[in-house]
């Protein structure tokens, strides 16, 4: 992808964050994600019903990367099956961690193939997916 397009899609959920802003509702499951190494916290809720993403919200304050890709995150995955979603993760782990992935199901998430470059970003790219891991795991406890 060009490098542009990837500056001109993590800049817009930067600044215009998908589902930004917690509601009250008692049927998600909620994890609450700091990275020690910088200002990065990121609250994140998710309701998954009949093994299906429904809808996903996060809050916190962090930067442009982690702020961002949390968003894409969300975007991507609602609508998703648990399944599908936890395959998707693990596939943008590999990625970030310089591991093999496949780029196909990543979707817009895939503007962050170059974050491997900047090692003190990847955390950054990672903590709300990181959060989803948990609530994915959080989700299967529950069965």
């Amino acid at each position: 992808m060009d490098p542009k397009m990837k500056r001109e899609i993590i800049l817009h959920h930067y600044q215009n964050p998908k589902n930004k802003g917690l509601i009250d509702a008692d049927d998600f499951i909620v994890v609450d994600m700091n990275n020690e190494s910088c200002i990065d916290e990121v609250h994140l809720m998710v309701r998954i019903e009949n093994g299906k993403i429904m809808d996903a919200y996060f809050d916190g304050e962090a930067c442009a990367i982690c702020t961002s890709s949390t968003s894409i995150m969300i975007d991507t995955l609602i609508g998703k099956t648990v399944e599908e979603a936890k395959k998707i993760v693990a596939n943008f782990g590999a990625m970030i961690n310089e591991e093999e992935y496949d780029e196909n199901i990543l979707e817009q998430a895939i503007v962050y193939d170059d974050v491997k470059k900047q090692p003190n970003r990847k955390k950054c790219a990672l903590l709300g997916w990181w959060g989803m891991e948990k609530i994915l795991e959080k989700n299967n406890q529950k069965k």
